[in-house]
């Protein structure tokens, strides 16, 4: 049965995720009232003229008056507008919420500081090499609520711990938490506790908990009755073993498959492909697909993705590592032979970058820092370390001094938002330069 709506809903934040929460409460005839702290003018799209919009800040009258309030991911619930509605009773909800009050079919939720969107596209590869009518979305991308549009066995979704925040009704039949380390400072600014605490959340009603044996911060502080844990990892139940001779993907004491055959290679893609196993036979997609997904997935855009290769120079978007260990995974799976020219900059969160200092050392290494943390991440060896104030200035640089057997690789370890949209947007750039340029 349909869930019923109030009409007095006031969405707050305008993007993708609020243009998609218009379009759900539309169909249900209910007409929201928007708030967005951008100038209006940065609209995606024009508004029905029957919406109200309010643009460059949050008013308080409209979110007192409101029965519902859906936030998207990009506004913080500490907000001083929204913590006065949630004092006066005002129940606020994310974009996920709603779509998980009106799901009937199973759902696989991901969430991790890092590796989330490899594994969130992994399994939805295994659902589709079974047959299944798979909804692939969330923070990946689409929004959630748009995949209701569509008949689906099974949805895999891609949760924030921004997401999770304000989600009461998740039930997923499979879960998991990838790994846990700090980021978002600057919206947990108590530190790496709160942003636990909200991951933590995707457990709360899972049937299946699939957490790392390697973190224990992925191990569930609490499970639903019945719900069951597996694991994988370095130990566990999916594990790497050595047999005959090669590296495999292993279940307890089984084989399964040599890691060579997988087209995304480093040690945490080999755990990626271990966690997605470990889902998608929690809702029992079969193996043999599971497996042949393994061997033909080749990967995301803006995720360690060879854009251009010209004049034996190879140039590497990694748009999408927006934390330290992200980069950390991209930068321990290069050559240290070949002449390294490293793009890294971009909004910081917070984050310390001194786990990057040791490639910073390495003389093969020639490092380009652009954006609001060009400084900090400057000052990790300030010697030969170049600072611009945008990627393209520093990519002007860079052509000048690639020579054959160079490589030039974007892995900010920062958040795209003080110069771009979205990270897609600045490895688009980064794209388009490497090929003009390049």
């Amino acid at each position: 049965m349909a869930t019923h709506y109030p009409q007095q809903v006031v969405i707050v934040g305008f993007g993708l995720t609020g243009r998609a929460c218009l379009d759900f409460f539309m169909q249900r005839g209910v007409t929201p009232r928007i708030l967005d702290t951008r100038p209006q003018w940065q609209l995606l799209e024009p508004l029905p003229p029957q919406v109200a919009y309010h643009s460059g800040g949050l008013r308080l009258d409209w979110l007192l008056l409101a029965e519902l309030v859906v936030i998207s991911p990009g506004v913080a619930l500490t907000l001083p507008e929204l913590q006065q509605a949630m004092a006066a009773g005002v129940p606020i909800v994310s974009e996920i919420e709603l779509f998980c009050r009106e799901v009937t079919q199973p759902i696989v939720a991901i969430t991790g500081s890092n590796g989330k969107s490899t594994v969130t596209a992994w399994v939805g590869e295994m659902a589709r090499q079974a047959g299944l009518k798979v909804g692939v979305g969330g923070n990946l991308g689409p929004a959630a609520v748009t995949l209701l549009n569509q008949a689906c066995d099974l949805y895999v979704i891609e949760l924030s711990s921004f997401q999770l925040e304000c989600t009461t009704s998740l039930q997923a039949a499979a879960a998991t938490i990838l790994n846990v380390t700090p980021d978002h400072q600057d919206r947990y600014p108590q530190g790496i506790t709160a942003y636990h605490q909200a991951k933590q959340r995707i457990y709360q009603q899972a049937m299946t908990c699939v957490t790392n044996s390697d973190d224990p911060l992925t191990q569930p502080l609490s499970l639903a009755a019945g719900a069951r844990c597996s694991t994988f990892g370095s130990t566990g139940d999916y594990h790497l073993c050595c047999h005959r001779g090669k590296r495999w993907l292993a279940l307890a004491d089984k084989p399964l498959l040599p890691v060579h055959r997988l087209k995304l290679q480093g040690q945490h893609n080999h755990y990626n492909a271990l966690a997605a196993l470990a889902l998608a036979e929690a809702v029992n997609i079969p193996r043999s697909a599971a497996l042949q997904a393994l061997q033909t997935f080749t990967g995301l855009p803006h995720r360690y993705q060879t854009v251009w290769q010209q004049h034996g120079v190879t140039w590497i978007n990694d748009s999408k590592a927006t934390t330290v260990e992200s980069t950390l995974a991209a930068l321990q799976g290069l050559p240290t032979h070949r002449t390294l020219h490293w793009l890294l900059g971009g909004r910081s969160k917070g984050a310390d970058f001194g786990a990057l200092a040791p490639y910073c050392q390495r003389e093969s290494v020639q490092r380009y820092c652009f954006g609001e943390a060009a400084a900090q991440l400057a000052a990790l060896r300030p010697i030969g370390a170049e600072q611009t104030a945008t990627l393209e200035q520093a990519m002007w640089i860079i052509a000048q001094r690639v020579a054959p057997g160079d490589i030039v690789l974007l892995s900010p370890a920062c958040a795209s938002f003080d110069q771009f949209s979205n990270f897609e947007q600045r490895g688009q750039q980064f794209t388009q330069l490497a090929r003009r340029l390049g």
